[in-house]
């Protein structure tokens, strides 16, 4: 028996509906997230914001440790947030968190706040332009858990601020990781950043995860970070496992458009003045008093800045 509406939803709280029966199962194999013992390497958490570079990170930290330890490479999957799990969806899907990863550190994915994940761990984390957030969150969901028109960027709010599974609102996420940009346990970089210097930021990534990869190893996993890569395999980024999910307990086909690669990235000039407006207000009633940027362009140039420099 499908739950829901037992369709795509049309309005913001058959979307709720429809997550609501999503998780409407006693699992059987799920286990929850579990820290590494003592004489094991910390784990790494995947931790940016919705549609701020996840699936991207996820893919150069796999490709990394996978390098690393095999000299090689790794598609041989299903799903990237089969090889990094994400808690937060976890027992939807009926995953074991605990279970073994094919290489080490292992790697977990996450859209919360620094306060909300596991302590003494790693963290790798891009941040985004909250204006180009909400388009890409809206392109993402549009089409796929929300039938395609049915809800506009005006109506959009809500779920933008929800995060994702297990998320927090925007402002909260990046005051959290702002916060620790010093923090040795922390990579945090834009994603704007990330994407235009992608063999600076593997090199920094490995660097920080203490795997040594030589030249070559890191042009394999530029290579496999470049968005055309991404898009010849974008079955293994288009949330397969959620997808199967929904399919059996909602009756939306899994061959929905539910891809993360997308051909172009999401244009903030998208955006409705209205709701530009809205996150103008947000930015300056929590974030700017926080970090002394008028906006994410100034917030970035700081943090950008950083990245150019020298490694220490």
């Amino acid at each position: 028996m499908k739950g829901g509406p037992g369709r795509r939803a049309r309005t913001v709280e058959e979307f709720g509906q429809n997550m609501a029966a999503l998780h409407a199962h006693e699992p059987v194999h799920f286990k929850p997230y579990a820290a590494p013992g003592d004489d094991g390497p910390r784990d790494v958490f995947i931790a940016s914001w919705a549609k701020s570079g996840t699936t991207m990170m996820q893919q150069m930290f796999h490709q990394l440790r996978m390098v690393a330890s095999s000299g090689r490479g790794d598609m041989d999957f299903d799903d990237i947030s089969r090889m990094t799990p994400w808690e937060d969806t976890a027992m939807m899907l009926d995953l074991d968190m605990t279970a073994p990863q094919r290489a080490l550190p292992r790697g977990f994915k996450s859209h919360r706040e620094y306060e909300r994940l596991p302590a003494g761990q790693r963290y790798v984390v891009t941040l985004r332009d909250p204006k180009e957030c909400y388009v890409s969150f809206h392109r993402f969901f549009d089409g796929w858990h929300i039938e395609r028109g049915a809800v506009p960027m005006e109506d959009f709010w809500d779920l933008f601020m929800s995060g994702g599974p297990g998320g927090c609102d925007y402002a909260t996420h990046l005051l959290s990781w702002w916060a620790r940009r010093d923090e040795p346990d922390t990579l945090l970089a834009t994603y704007r950043w990330a994407a235009k210097n992608r063999r600076e930021m593997i090199a920094r990534m490995a660097a920080f995860l203490g795997l040594q990869i030589k030249g070559e190893g890191v042009a394999t996993v530029e290579i496999m970070t470049d968005r055309a890569f991404m898009r010849d395999y974008m079955d293994r980024f288009d949330d397969a496992m959620v997808c199967a999910v929904m399919e059996e307990k909602l009756g939306i086909p899994a061959s929905s458009d539910s891809s993360k690669v997308q051909s172009a990235g999401s244009d903030s000039r998208e955006l409705p003045p209205a709701m530009a407006e809205r996150i103008d207000d947000l930015w300056a009633d929590r974030v700017q008093p926080a970090t002394g940027h008028a906006d994410f362009t100034s917030l970035a140039a700081e943090l950008d800045a950083r990245m150019d420099a020298p490694a220490a």
